[in-house]
């Protein structure tokens, strides 16, 4: 009891133990209203997860993917592959990642790509091997079609989304020949 009119007193102003049950003034209600109201509001702003009804050409891709899939090397070889890839989207831009590995062979994948109706730039960079460079291409409707271009390395990439799956189909000129890739959340 001591403690519930200690909380009145220090949400109503007044010193502890002058409970105040009059029902004269309303402003400790509404200041109890007001703080509940901006708490939830804060809580619900920070600490819920993103929305999936974002908008934009990125939308069905937000969020965190893993899966599997085959790579194939300059030598002719093919190993099978794990990945997973991060999605940040806001609205026409977005942050990738993606990091896969092969019992011999591994590429993490960074970028950041925008949508100008359509028509897709950005720029990657390739971390276990110190390569950037930039993409181009064009895409929507849940696919995206981009070369990556830098010094010595060429690829065409082709991403399908379709729900909680998707495809990556990455086609290079160098000792990469490629990987097909299919992910799920």
């Amino acid at each position: 009891m001591v403690l519930r009119q200690g909380f009145r007193a220090a949400v109503a102003g007044t010193p502890r133990g002058k409970d105040d049950d009059t029902g004269a003034s309303c402003a400790p209600l509404m200041t109890r209203r007001l703080l509940t109201a901006a708490a939830v509001l804060l809580f619900t702003t920070f600490f819920s997860p993103p929305s999936q009804a974002q908008s934009g050409p990125f939308a069905g891709m937000a969020g965190r993917w893993a899966g599997g899939g085959s790579i194939s090397l300059e030598d002719g070889s093919t190993e099978r592959i794990r990945c997973r890839a991060t999605y940040a989207v806001s609205g026409p831009q977005m942050q990738l990642n993606l990091l896969c590995a092969s019992d011999s062979y591994r590429f993490d994948l960074q970028g950041e790509v925008v949508d100008e109706g359509g028509v897709i730039t950005g720029n990657w960079s390739e971390s276990s091997r110190g390569i950037t460079g930039t993409l181009q291409g064009r895409g929507g409707g849940g696919r995206f079609d981009v070369a990556a271009n830098a010094a010595g390395f060429n690829a065409q990439i082709s991403l399908t989304t379709r729900g909680n799956r998707q495809s990556v189909v990455i086609r290079g000129d160098s000792q990469f020949r490629g990987a097909t890739i299919t992910l799920s959340r």
